[in-house]
């Protein structure tokens, strides 16, 4: 019950921005672009901060006039670059670290735009990039590790700047952001009018056509060696978009994990990262 009146609000909201499309286009963009963009859930409250991170060293960097946070817990000179996935933040990592800690490398934990402590309110993979080149430059951390969307975003990375990490592992990752779109689209029950303005907007403001913005086609070319693991029974990302990433990525290794869902928690998958890591 509770589901259906959900769906149905949505589907009022998705149906008003409709009519909107043909009074007020730019106001009925603006609002579809805000549902999109805008997480409703994945901040700290600053009064409940999760014991993961009480327990590191945060840094606050500045980017584009807006506050980023980093959590730090160090270890020797080498670093790995943790980035989290849609509506989370850094202390999803929780059940990792034990096993990454071993390693004795330093880690680096972001929270992604519009998550976590940062202050804005915008998230896009190509903004997320952007905060991951600052922390490349930084810290030049040689191994990163994505989940979800956070996956998405070092593909994008590593297919626009200059910085090469020795390893990199993708968790649960996204390839084709069409899939997103179109299930995004679906769910508001958006008119073609409305599908039509915000593509051209992504167009615009980013440069990339949607049906070009996947993490396949970002790697194809990537030589570095890396893991794609996705679980068989993920129905948040589903697990062709991992079998995508890693048929194109020809120096990546597939790993298929069966009952962990998207979250991806789970001692043996964090044993053979480590190994990979420190092989």
């Amino acid at each position: 019950m509770k589901k259906n009146i959900q769906n149905i609000l949505v589907k009022s909201i998705g149906g008003s921005i409709n009519i909107l499309s043909y009074v007020a286009p730019k106001q009925s963009l603006a609002l579809a672009y805000k549902l999109f963009s805008e997480p409703r859930k994945g901040k700290i409250n600053k009064n409940r901060i999760p014991k993961t991170i009480q327990k590191c060293t945060i840094h606050t960097h500045t980017l584009h006039g807006q506050d980023f946070c980093t959590y730090h817990w160090e270890g020797n000179e080498k670093i790995i670059l943790l980035a989290h996935g849609w509506e989370s933040n850094a202390s999803r990592w929780k059940k990792a670290l034990p096993y990454l800690r071993k390693t004795g490398k330093t880690i680096i934990a972001m929270d992604a735009p519009a998550h976590g402590f940062n202050t804005n309110k915008e998230f896009n993979v190509p903004l997320y990039s952007e905060f991951i080149e600052l922390l490349v430059k930084k810290y030049n951390p040689s191994i990163a590790i994505g989940h979800s969307i956070g996956g998405n975003a070092l593909a994008y990375f590593q297919k626009n700047y200059s910085h090469n990490f020795e390893k990199l592992i993708l968790l649960g990752a996204p390839s084709d952001f069409k899939i997103i779109m179109h299930n995004y689209f679906k769910m508001l029950g958006y008119n073609q009018r409305v599908q039509n303005q915000f593509q051209a907007y992504v167009w615009d403001r980013f440069n990339i056509k949607i049906d070009d913005f996947n993490a396949s086609e970002f790697l194809k070319d990537c030589t570095i060696n890396g893991i794609v693991a996705h679980d068989e029974k993920d129905y948040m990302v589903l697990v062709d978009e991992g079998k995508k990433i890693a048929n194109s990525w020809k120096t990546s290794e597939l790993i298929l994990t069966k009952g962990l869902g998207h979250s991806m928690h789970d001692a043996d998958l964090y044993n053979k990262i480590v190994a990979f890591i420190e092989s």
